[in-house]
């Protein structure tokens, strides 16, 4: 009888999620096809767009396969004279029983605890390849889990103020650290962490502050797009030119029904898919010659557009 050697997806899908929550040693000799089955139909990338060359400096300690600790990650962004950025992060594959304690209790999702994802690391780059947006500017990043991004501004655009904010304690935590450890990189720019939930009323205190928002892939819960929407409509100053700058893929029609409830709200937007030939370039190359490195990307899930939004 001939062996069967494929795998539904769904089974896939479900080791996925015992992986995630057990943290029994692994298998001595796991199954080999399976193991590439879901590196196949798994989202999480580890290794994204490649735009921003970084290293892991402190190997964890870890007791089994699945791996335990933080550890640091050295950024070394590609702008000659910019400084190295250093970000501690978590690097468990496993979930803890407390980060659902906290998502329950906050009304958050985790996933900014997991990794930095393609999207942070696209946005990343095509901020420090427009520092003249942030020059003299007042900016916060909404949703911004490890905040590549927010750091990335910080360190290279002379803004006068970045704020880095997370509905997650947890990963306000390690923002918070990771100011401390990055704080001779960010010259005169007043770096902050901030826990911020987008539907919270404590928020007069920063309304119509922000000259520039930016966010990476933060309307992939349908659930948060009036929140999300609000915020950003809540937060940017109503003086001179303010705008939110989202970089986002389209997730079926999920990116789609955000904006329209950022019409519904009276703000005006603009997508883009080709912004930055380097960006549009590597797509191009997952897309086709290089599929090997990214096995499930693709571009609807995968590929972030650029979103401009103003009052």
């Amino acid at each position: 009888m001939e062996k069967k050697t494929d795998v539904k997806v769904s089974t896939l899908r479900w080791k996925i999620l015992r992986q995630a929550l057990l943290r029994h040693p692994c298998p001595p000799n796991p199954d080999g096809q399976t193991q590439m089955g879901i590196k196949h139909i798994s989202r999480r990338a580890s290794h994204g767009f490649n735009l921003i060359p970084s290293r892991l400096l402190d190997e964890p300690q870890t007791n089994n396969c699945l791996g335990s600790g933080d550890a640091r990650v050295c950024y070394t962004l590609p702008v000659h004279g910019a400084p190295q950025l250093f970000l501690s992060q978590r690097v468990d594959n496993h979930a803890h029983l407390s980060d659902f304690e906290i998502c329950n209790r906050y009304n958050i999702d985790n996933t900014g605890l997991i990794c930095n994802w393609p999207s942070e690391e696209v946005l990343a780059y095509y901020c420090l390849s427009h520092r003249d947006l942030f020059r003299s500017k007042k900016v916060i990043e909404l949703g911004s889990g490890y905040g590549l991004a927010g750091f990335v501004i910080a360190a290279v655009t002379e803004a006068s103020e970045v704020v880095i904010s997370d509905g997650n304690p947890q990963v306000v935590n390690y923002t918070e650290s990771n100011i401390a450890i990055n704080s001779g990189a960010f010259g005169n720019t007043v770096v902050k962490s901030m826990m911020l939930h987008w539907n919270q009323e404590e928020t007069f205190n920063i309304a119509n502050t922000f000259d520039v928002i930016v966010a990476s892939d933060c309307t992939f819960f349908k659930d948060f797009h009036k929140d999300l929407a609000h915020v950003i409509k809540l937060l940017l100053s109503n003086a001179g030119s303010s705008e939110a700058i989202l970089v986002s893929p389209k997730r079926g029609d999920s990116l789609d029904l955000f904006l329209e409830i950022v019409k519904e709200n009276g703000q005006h937007f603009s997508v883009t898919e080709n912004y930055d030939a380097e960006i549009w370039k590597r797509h191009e190359r997952l897309m086709n010659e290089d599929k090997d490195s990214w096995p499930s990307y693709e571009k609807d899930h995968c590929y972030p557009l650029l979103i401009r939004i103003t009052l």
